[in-house]
């Protein structure tokens, strides 16, 4: 048996929902439920919890894994967080863009208007 198919087992045999068996974990239900359907793998920290919480070893909780699909899977997860770290300094960057050539066009056009004042009061 696959351990996600082994954690789904446990889950219903306790009678718990995606949801409860979160909260439990502290993580949310759509991560039970990437678990369940093999899209991912939890942390080792979680293998802990879901051992003690289950009342197994890790041993039997997770025998018969594929390591190199966990090695797979978790390298993608890195690379979704790297993207989204990276997009999130992108957003960071362009907002400083933004305010500085916004501060410095606000800047040239009152000087503009001062030099337009001071030419229109002259005359």
């Amino acid at each position: 048996m696959q351990f996600n198919e082994k954690l789904t087992s446990l889950r219903k045999s306790m009678g718990l929902s995606q949801e409860e068996l979160g909260a439990e974990l502290k993580v949310s239900r759509q991560t039970i439920s990437k678990w369940e359907s093999a899209q991912s793998y939890p942390d080792f920290q979680r293998l802990v919890l879901l051992s003690d919480y289950f009342g197994l070893t890790l041993d039997e909780l997770v025998r018969d894994v594929d390591v190199a699909d966990v090695r797979a899977k978790n390298l993608s997860s890195e690379k979704l967080d790297s993207i989204y770290s990276d997009v999130g300094i992108a957003k960071k960057f362009i907002k400083w863009y933004l305010i500085i050539a916004g501060t410095g066009a606000v800047v040239v056009l009152l000087v503009l208007l001062s030099f337009a004042l001071r030419a229109v009061f002259v005359w």
